[in-house]
């Protein structure tokens, strides 16, 4: 195997110890279990409900429009926020946060991938995501005020999910399942206009893990059927790193993000420093959004745009030109 492929998924992210598996692995675990979680990484138990931070993200891309959804249960309250922004007009159309109520309006499963589960419901606002196993597919339904969402993503022929643990600065272990891109079906509907995902692409991120009282990060997430990445710089140093590419899955080095925080549409340059990938990308558009709750706050970033460079899946191999590959970027802050 070479050395930048990666092993098969773990079922569990303890060993029988209640030690972490850390490292970078091909698949998804059954569950994402920190229950039996040993010393040293143990923690009190209040410490640790104040510090558990669990989140489900969906993207769905078009040639019309992008999509990003979240549910996140930050332990002592939950939160979640949906959008639809037109590529074509270069705006959001349909816009959606809430802060919810702890331990009532987010449930999460701790399946990420085979019986994976998320919900959040405020009033006559809904969003649910859920695995279908006979169908071999991932659904989203939302209903938030003006606009919804039915989507399928399938999952019965792409390549395999990336399962990530490791250790976190300022807090103690954590684990992401990201999903490869998968083909879309269903619609997106805001107001009176009708959007087909069929042609379009999704992918979901779902993560667990003890992180620090504040934790930022850098992000970079894009997908096509026969190239997709995922980047990260932050509290999660290179852990998550890991690019697809003709149904592979090979890990990257740690990344570097070259922007101007304070300019929302300027371009990025973001690359890895082993050599396997170099990337511009250029914003068509974006969502921020500014919270301060006293005992908590968040300043949030993602422009939504297009990728344009190389990948390569080794040293020796001949570089992937990319064009204009939809995806979102993040500039993330929270005190959580």
């Amino acid at each position: 195997m070479p050395a930048n492929f990666l092993p098969p998924a773990p079922t569990h992210v303890l060993n029988p110890e209640g030690l972490p598996r850390f490292g970078k692995y091909a698949g998804a675990p059954d569950v994402i279990d920190w229950a039996s979680l040993a010393l040293p990484y143990q923690r009190s138990k209040l410490w640790q409900t104040l510090h558990h931070k669990h989140w489900h993200y969906v993207a769905l891309a078009t040639a019309e429009i992008f999509c990003g959804i979240a549910i996140v249960d930050v332990g002592w309250t939950n939160t979640a926020f949906a959008y639809v922004f037109d590529r074509q007009e270069g705006k959001l159309i349909a816009s959606y946060s809430q802060d919810g109520l702890p331990g009532l309006t987010a449930k999460l499963k701790q399946q990420p991938a085979a019986g994976a589960a998320a919900q959040f419901q405020f009033l006559s606002n809904k969003i649910r995501f859920q695995h279908l196993p006979d169908r071999g597919q991932f659904q989203l339904q939302l209903q938030c005020g003006s606009f919804s969402i039915d989507a399928l993503l399938n999952a019965s022929l792409t390549a395999p999910s990336l399962l990530a643990i490791g250790e976190v600065q300022g807090g103690t272990v954590h684990a992401t399942v990201k999903s490869p891109g998968m083909p879309l079906a269903g619609e997106v509907i805001v107001g009176g206009r009708s959007f087909s995902l069929q042609a379009g692409i999704g992918s979901y991120d779902h993560s667990n893990g003890f992180l620090a009282r504040e934790t930022s990060w850098r992000w970079a997430s894009a997908h096509g059927m026969d190239v997709g990445f995922n980047l990260q710089a932050g509290y999660f140093g290179q852990h998550e790193n890991a690019l697809w590419l003709d149904g592979k899955l090979i890990s990257l080095g740690a990344a570097q993000f070259e922007f101007d925080a304070s300019q929302a549409m300027a371009d990025w340059h973001i690359f890895t420093d082993d050599g396997l990938l170099d990337l511009h990308f250029r914003p068509e558009g974006f969502r921020a959004e500014n919270k301060n709750l006293l005992i908590a706050s968040s300043r949030y970033l993602q422009p939504i745009g297009l990728f344009s460079g190389w990948v390569r899946a080794s040293l020796d191999e001949p570089r992937r030109q990319i064009e204009k590959l939809v995806g979102v970027t993040e500039d993330h802050y929270s005190k959580w």
